[in-house]
């Protein structure tokens, strides 16, 4: 097998070409990395990743004219497979929570170590999550300890959620399965899966992780 094809190809896109050019040289010194492209502004990352198919884009979200949040935004309505990881200098809590809904799987701040940058690329590219410092088997206890704790928001009426609805969005967060949930609920799977999709389509999401950065995000359910 061609080792080029194994090669997990990389679109930097940030808007300082000194730190690009460095980084470049640093990913492609590393065996199965090479790095296809390299964009300045969101318009450029968008037209390189639907034009290259990377597997990994490294993207600053604080790139001038067109940010890296548009380009998220735009990638996000596109269905882009490429896996992200935000290579940033900082980030607000509020936008962790908004770029892992806009289908981010990994977040490294920039004066982190090579090595821990190099892991996060092999972690994101196997399909897995990694926020700061380390690999996130269970991301929505990481999503829990970066958000504020909050009681039971009020805004869960705006949505017209029921008090079983609210539970079951309860267990869902604290990671229950489908089958967990209906024996802690005393109801069958089916019933649970029908409240899912009551839920799912009350609140406009689509699947388990989006209800999740939903209710978090949203303060719908107690964090105690």
């Amino acid at each position: 097998m061609d080792e080029s094809a194994a090669a997990i190809d990389i679109v930097i896109s940030d808007d300082h070409p000194i730190f690009r050019e460095g980084l470049r040289k640093l990913l492609e010194a590393e065996p199965g990395m090479r790095v296809v492209g390299e964009a300045a502004d969101g318009e450029e990352t968008v037209k390189l990743v639907s034009e290259l198919k990377p597997k990994i884009l490294l993207l600053d979200i604080s790139m001038p004219r067109v940010t890296g949040l548009e380009a998220l935004r735009e990638l996000s309505k596109l269905g882009t497979k490429t896996h992200i990881i935000v290579l940033t200098a900082a980030i607000e809590k509020e936008q962790v929570v908004e770029v892992l809904q806009l289908g981010v799987h990994g977040i490294v701040l920039k004066h982190s170590t090579l090595q821990l940058l190099l892991k996060s690329i092999r972690c994101v590219s196997g399909g897995q999550y990694w926020v700061g410092q380390e690999s996130v088997s269970d991301l929505i206890q990481a999503l829990r300890r970066m958000t504020p704790q909050s009681r039971t928001s009020e805004a869960s009426r705006d949505f017209g959620l029921t008090a079983r609805e609210v539970q079951v969005i309860a267990l869902i967060v604290a990671g229950y399965t489908n089958k967990d949930l209906a024996q802690q609920l005393g109801i069958s799977e089916h019933t649970a899966k029908h409240h899912l999709t009551n839920i799912f389509d009350k609140l406009g999401v689509s699947n388990r992780l989006e209800l999740v950065l939903f209710a978090i995000d949203h303060h719908l359910i107690s964090q105690d």
